[in-house]
């Protein structure tokens, strides 16, 4: 079993140690389910890009923005939210953690 605070730890010093701001790792894939621990320093993002067919994003530290054209959607620890069915992407507010959990077909 895998400790998420301890995944969350260390990613964020990865994250902060890299020149793009970012760190990820693939926690859990039991196909179609991915599980993924994802790292940003503040004002970092990850790009606009397509929604895989379900997915949720659980904040595990700090605080993110969840951009869409339906809407964005400010998120802090411990908050929870589905990806909405269309191209989105995600702003680091703060230095944060997610876990981002996908079904893919």
């Amino acid at each position: 079993m895998d400790d998420l605070n301890a995944l969350a730890d260390e990613h964020l010093t990865a994250a902060r140690a890299n020149a793009h701001g970012r760190s990820a790792h693939l926690l859990l894939r039991q196909e179609p389910l991915r599980q993924t621990v994802i790292a940003l320093t503040s004002g970092s993002a990850l790009d606009e890009h397509n929604a895989p067919p379900a997915a949720s994003l659980q904040v595990l530290r700090g605080s993110v923005r969840l951009t869409a054209a339906s809407g964005d959607v400010d998120l802090t620890a411990g908050g929870l939210h589905p990806i909405p069915q269309e191209r989105h992407g995600l702003l680091a507010l703060e230095d944060a953690v997610v876990l981002l959990t996908a079904v893919n077909d």
